[in-house]
Order: C-alpha cells, then structure tokens, then sequence
C-alpha cells in the first residue's frame, strides 16, 4: 500500500509528517528548512510508497485565507510540477500549532525544549495528518 505525507508550510521551515501504510496512523517525519523542502520530498518519495500529500490550509478564525496562504499555493505549483503523479489534498490546520504546544507541554518536555519550533512544525504537521486520516 501507499503512505500519505503531510506538510505544514511555513516561511523559515515545514513539518513533515508520514502515515504508515495501513493510513490508519500518523507520525512526525521531520522538520526541514523551507529552502530544502523539495530536495527531501524527492529523497521521501524515492523511498517511500507516496500517492498523497496534505498540505495545511492556514485560515483565520472567519474563514478567510491567512498570509501565508499565497506562498503555499506558489509552493503547490511547484509540486504539481516535479511530482505530477502524487495527489494534493488541502486541509485546514487551524490551532494545529497551539495543539501542538499544548501536547509538548503535557508531554513533560522540559522548558528549554519546549521553545524548539522545529518540534511544534513536526506535531503541527502530525496532528494535520492524523486528522486528515480519522476524517476521510
């Protein structure tokens, strides 16, 4: 079977999260600068059974795009370009990033690491695709 990958885009970095085959489960991949994303999806992909990715849908509280919004859709483009076979599925990642400090915080992670942002990307995107994979 086929994994499905989900990113959580960002200006400095992006969260990658991977499924495992079953797509029942969802598990933090890594966190890669921004500028290297497509080099490490094209080594993920290579390696890996991909047929999907989800990318978070940044919205504001009334619905409406947040900033970020157009450079994701640049960011779609490209991989509607150098990936043309694998699907791309939106979903809104809305509080993902406040969820996710609030389970490093309940996790007992100590101060100094709780302020790691490469860490809340990586769960943000976990938490993107384990809702993506409950609500299918």
């Amino acid at each position: 079977m086929t994994k499905i990958i989900a990113i959580d885009y960002g200006i400095k970095r992006v969260g990658i999260a991977i499924s495992d085959e079953s797509r029942k489960l969802a598990f933090g991949l890594d966190t890669i600068s921004s500028s290297k994303i497509i080099e490490f999806l094209t080594q993920i992909v290579k390696k890996e059974h991909i047929d999907v990715f989800v990318i978070g849908k940044p919205l504001q509280r009334d619905n409406t795009p947040s900033k970020i919004e157009k450079l994701i859709i640049q960011f779609i483009k490209k991989l509607k370009i150098i990936f043309p076979k694998i699907i791309i599925e939106r979903y809104d990642e809305r509080f993902t990033s406040i969820i996710a400090k609030k389970t490093i915080i309940d996790s007992g992670i100590n101060k100094k690491k709780r302020r790691n942002k490469n860490l809340v990307d990586k769960i943000s995107a976990t938490l993107i695709l384990q809702s993506f994979l409950e609500n299918k």
